[in-house]
């Protein structure tokens, strides 16, 4: 996600009519949970409720949220470059599996899928098919209008997924999929380590703290003893455990192939940094930036950004390979960014300078070149990507 503004929560837009009644549809569901559930319930409960709930989540119902018109826009969104860079890739590991596919996780608006098939094609690479595993209804239709719009002659070898295929040979692509699963978030006190959770306090939702699980105490310490110091009091963060679970359950379908993961992250020293003492918690509305995911439920994004070592420490112990670790600006100026530039040259000067203008925000430092990073995953035999010959990171790790 890119270009936000970061606002003090009272200069946040105003819901509109539409939105501000779903999110009380919303609010209403996550407080007869926590009713039933005696009080309370974990952060990772609220935040999974409010993006996933059925049919009212953020993600499972009918709400704009990509582009300029929703809460946020993703580097697929701003330049088809973004998909040209990841399709060299997909072919440097296809032409390595014979038959090998590719499989997306979470595709949003369907515009990745749309360009990295016609990069695919431009190329005369595509692969036998290509998978989309959605767990939304409404983003399925939307994918599959956009196929339809964009690329009707390949409607036939684009295919949704309703569980995971078993034996998976081929290419994983997950962009912006961890940071939106669920985590958990912790405090440290003076008696040791408290879990936040999650209430309600007339009809609003409060935190309120608790004896942290046996689990999550010794995930904090472990923390602590790997970067070498203990957390100051009044220090809180997240864990993502879900996002652990899903890199361990990879290992399971895949038989031959890389997963491809794009995400806001860090490694551990800098998740856990002093200075970070508030965690990484981040949500999305209408293009703004803030820390409060207690309000607005199912009409704002909810987000964490990812502690890339405990995902490659993940890998690791699930016998996964971790073939490199990089900032999004390497991954595209290593994946091929020059050949895709070298294209433009002859088109009309307003559509170079707009095209120019897209590769400075994925690239630059202060836009999405260093905050977003690129990991790959991979399990049997299969060469190094290209693009770690530029830059690869993974010692930070």
């Amino acid at each position: 996600m890119t270009h936000m503004q970061y606002k003090q929560l009272a200069s946040l837009p105003k819901p509109d009519l539409l939105s501000a009644e779903h999110s009380k549809k919303v609010a209403h569901h996550i407080r007869s949970k926590i009713r039933k559930a005696g009080g309370q319930i974990s952060f990772a409960e609220f935040m999974h409720e409010a993006l996933y709930s059925r049919g009212l989540g953020y993600y499972s119902a009918g709400l704009t949220k990509f582009g300029r018109d929703g809460d946020f826009i993703t580097a697929p969104e701003i330049s088809s470059i973004f998909g040209a860079v990841i399709a060299n890739q997909c072919i440097e590991v296809l032409n390595q599996i014979k038959n090998g596919g590719i499989l997306e996780f979470g595709a949003g608006s369907g515009k990745l899928a749309v360009d990295i098939l016609s990069s695919l094609d431009e190329k005369k690479s595509l692969p036998r098919t290509y998978n989309i595993f959605e767990v939304s209804p409404d983003l399925i239709e939307r994918q599959k209008n956009k196929l339809k719009n964009d690329l009707p002659h390949m409607l036939d070898r684009v295919n949704w997924l309703s569980e995971i295929p078993s034996n998976f040979e081929g290419v994983v692509i997950a962009n912006e999929v961890l940071d939106a699963l669920p985590v958990e978030r912790f405090i440290k006190r003076k008696s040791g380590i408290s879990q936040l959770f999650v209430s309600v306090k007339g009809n609003e939702f409060v935190w309120i703290e608790e004896k942290a699980s046996d689990n999550l105490v010794r995930e904090v310490s472990f923390i602590e003893d790997e970067i070498g110091k203990s957390f100051s009091l009044g220090y809180q963060s997240e864990i993502n455990f879900a996002a652990r679970k899903w890199i361990s359950y990879l290992e399971t379908f895949m038989k031959h192939g890389v997963v491809f993961l794009f995400d806001y992250g860090v490694s551990r020293r800098e998740y856990y940094a002093i200075d970070r003492y508030d965690g990484w918690i981040r949500c999305h509305y209408r293009h703004y930036a803030h820390n409060n995911p207690l309000i607005l439920p199912g009409i704002q994004d909810l987000t964490s950004w990812i502690d890339f070592s405990a995902i490659a420490h993940s890998a690791y112990e699930a016998g996964l390979n971790i073939m490199g670790y990089q900032n999004q600006s390497q991954f595209l100026l290593g994946g091929g960014l020059e050949n895709e530039i070298l294209k433009i040259t002859d088109y009309p000067i307003d559509k170079k300078i707009k095209l120019l203008n897209e590769i400075k925000i994925l690239t630059l430092p202060s836009e999405m070149g260093e905050n977003f990073k690129f990991m790959a995953l991979g399990k049997g035999n299969i060469k190094s990507l290209t693009t770690f010959d530029y830059a690869d990171r993974r010692q930070v790790l």
